[in-house]
Formats: C-alpha cells, structure tokens, sequence
C-alpha cells in the first residue's frame, strides 16, 4: 500500500473549496480510495461552505470565490 498527495475541489454556491488528500493505492480493484478521516474532512468542508461559515471552510481548505467572466 502506497501514499499519493492529490487535491479535491468541492464547489458549493460562489465558492471553491481546494483541500489536499492523501489517496490510498493498493492492488485492489478499488484502488485508489480516500482515508476515512480525508473523506470526513470534505465532507465537513462541504458542510461549511452550504452554511456560508468560511471560517470553518477555510480551515480545512484553501477556499477561493468563483467570478463569472464576460466576454
């Protein structure tokens, strides 16, 4: 079993939440999957973000406001 950093967006509303996971490889056939306590966590930061508490947000992730562009 094996370790790979990766990052997940989670979008909710204006925003976008950036949060670094770490994905577990192994052989299986589910491979690669998240840590109970990754898929928790964005979770959580899902939660935050449909309450509009970007402070709780933005301790678990990096959290940016989507701007629509005209063109």
């Amino acid at each position: 079993m094996t370790h790979k950093h990766a990052t997940k967006l989670i979008q909710e509303g204006d925003f976008v939440a950036e949060v670094d996971i770490k994905l577990i490889v192994t052989d299986d056939e589910w491979s690669p999957y998240l840590s109970l306590e990754d898929a928790y966590r964005l979770d959580d930061v899902r939660q935050a973000l449909r309450r509009g508490d970007l402070n709780s947000a933005a301790k678990l992730a990096r959290i940016y406001k989507l701007t629509p562009v005209a063109v």
